[in-house]
């Protein structure tokens, strides 16, 4: 049973996870995203209470890759550097 009784998403969109650090303590810390991974908020859960919220909303892990992927395309809109293409 969920600790909160949150509305979900609807069921075709998407869902996006980001594990940012896994804490000696058996915390994981990570970022969570509805729809566009471009948004997400901060949380950390127990390792059990983590592997139930990625399966209940039925989530899409994001890899180092996409994470740097993501990062660059914020720098553009958060800095306003020119050149930054790609």
């Amino acid at each position: 049973m969920p600790v909160f009784d949150l509305p979900r998403p609807a069921p075709h969109t998407l869902c996006w996870v980001r594990v940012t650090r896994e804490r000696p303590d058996g915390f994981v810390e990570f970022d969570f995203a509805i729809g566009s991974p471009d948004l997400a908020v901060d949380l950390i859960l127990p390792r059990p209470a983590f592997e139930a919220f990625c399966a209940e909303h039925q989530v899409r892990l994001i890899d180092d890759a996409q994470a740097a992927t993501l990062a660059a395309e914020q720098a553009k809109w958060r800095y306003g550097r020119p050149g930054l293409t790609e």
